[in-house]
């Protein structure tokens, strides 16, 4: 039975996601701020968490912050904001996906499944990774001993960093990275060069894996938090 973590003041709503969620199935904890939350969060075992933005204590941004540096399960946000930018904010932090209230309990169980199924075929792939072999996602394959990938069967013509880029991409997919941290994660702390290097590569990569490099289908540029790889 998976965990799921509610972080949300409203009584009511917070009832309505338990009852719901534990209909489905899951087990459910609830707590109602902000501080409270991310102290559960990190104490506790979850499988996913529900976070609500406007929080009392510490409001949705901060704690979703300081969970991202600890832990790598799904984060989705509940908001009643509308704003692009709050939106992108959440993702830039590391929320995985948002919704938006008012909502339907069957569209939150919708999501919370679709996010628990993503992010067990990304750890599978993780630890494909670390032992080596092929990654399979898509359209992709991905020979990580040998450094070649293929689309549709086709081999795609990279070079080293273009490669590890898509690799690290790929086995972190529907995650928003910011050119900064894709640049510390692919180049390294030490590399001279900035962060417009990334920028380079990503539209090098598009021109090679999308059919239409002007509207890419897989990576995918998120306005002013960085990019994402989503089938």
């Amino acid at each position: 039975m998976k965990n799921i973590l509610i972080i949300e003041d409203d009584e009511a709503i917070a009832a309505i996601e338990r009852d719901y969620l534990e209909i489905n199935n899951f087990a459910v904890q609830i707590a109602d701020n902000g501080i409270t939350g991310a102290e559960l969060a990190l104490s506790g075992r979850f499988d996913l968490i529900l976070l609500d933005l406007m929080l009392p204590g510490e409001d949705g941004f901060s704690v979703c912050r300081r969970l991202r540096e600890k832990l790598d399960i799904p984060i989705l946000m509940v908001t009643a904001k509308q704003e692009d930018i709050d939106k992108i904010r959440g993702l830039g932090l590391g929320a995985d996906d948002y919704i938006v209230k008012p909502f339907s309990p069957n569209e939150l169980v919708a999501r919370v499944k679709s996010n628990l199924a993503q992010y067990a075929r990304l750890k599978g792939n993780l630890e494909q990774s670390a032992r080596g072999g092929n990654i399979e996602i898509g359209p992709f394959l991905i020979n990580i001993d040998a450094h070649r990938a293929y689309l549709n069967g086709q081999e795609l013509e990279l070079k080293k960093k273009e490669f590890e880029l898509l690799h690290f991409l790929v086995i972190n997919s529907n995650i928003v990275f910011s050119k900064d941290a894709l640049y510390e994660r692919i180049w390294g702390l030490d590399s001279i060069g900035d962060s417009a290097t990334v920028a380079v590569h990503i539209n090098r990569l598009r021109d090679k894996i999308e059919a239409d490099p002007g509207n890419p289908r897989y990576i995918q540029t998120v306005w002013g938090a960085g990019y994402r790889f989503q089938l």
